[in-house]
């Protein structure tokens, strides 16, 4: 084996292995889905306050003063917000959970959009199944809020981590056939 292929090859297994780790992580956020939702808050109002800090620092840095009391404005607001996600997560979970949905619709009418720009082409049905899914999910998610800010961030994380991990696997035995061809090329 020359080093190129078995360096494929590691490179193929450590991407199953962390594939197989994601799908564990994503079915661990689904099974504690508060958790994992309060966990995802807690990372954004974290983004929240050093975004708005370092707006805050940016703003004595321009040239005027109009445009330094808007990024001001706009770091305190920043910094605010994050806080209140901290203090509240809850209500940062319930506000999440609002523009996921907002997400799910706006994704789901451009999904059906563009399946009826390209109809007639193979596969343009399952745009239009895929866009009424992501409207089915936002009614789903909406219809049950604020009651669903408990569960919904963390349920669509893990189920996210679980197609990464999938794809991740995927790839990794991909890349394993690619080695065994390069393998045969060359023995």
């Amino acid at each position: 084996m020359s080093e190129i292929t078995q360096t494929m090859r590691e490179g193929s297994r450590v991407g199953t292995v962390f594939g197989i780790a994601t799908i564990i992580f994503g079915l661990i956020a689904m099974l504690w889905p508060m958790v994992s939702g309060l966990t995802v808050n807690t990372v954004v109002a974290v983004l929240l306050i050093a975004a708005g800090i370092a707006r805050t620092i940016f703003c004595f840095k321009t040239g005027s003063f109009g445009k330094g009391l808007l990024m001001f404005l706009f770091g305190g607001v920043s910094i605010l917000c994050g806080l209140v996600m901290l203090a509240r997560p809850l209500l940062g979970l319930t506000s999440i959970t609002m523009l996921l949905v907002f997400y799910f619709v706006v994704d789901g009418v451009l999904e059906i959009v563009a399946a009826f720009k390209v109809r007639g082409e193979k596969g343009w049905f399952w745009l239009v199944v895929g866009g009424i899914a992501s409207i089915a999910l936002a009614y789903m998610i909406g219809r049950e809020w604020p009651v669903s800010g408990a569960w919904a961030v963390g349920m669509l994380v893990g189920i996210r981590l679980i197609f990464v991990g999938w794809s991740m696997i995927a790839l990794g035995a991909v890349g394993e056939a690619v080695t065994d061809e390069v393998e045969a090329e060359i023995g």
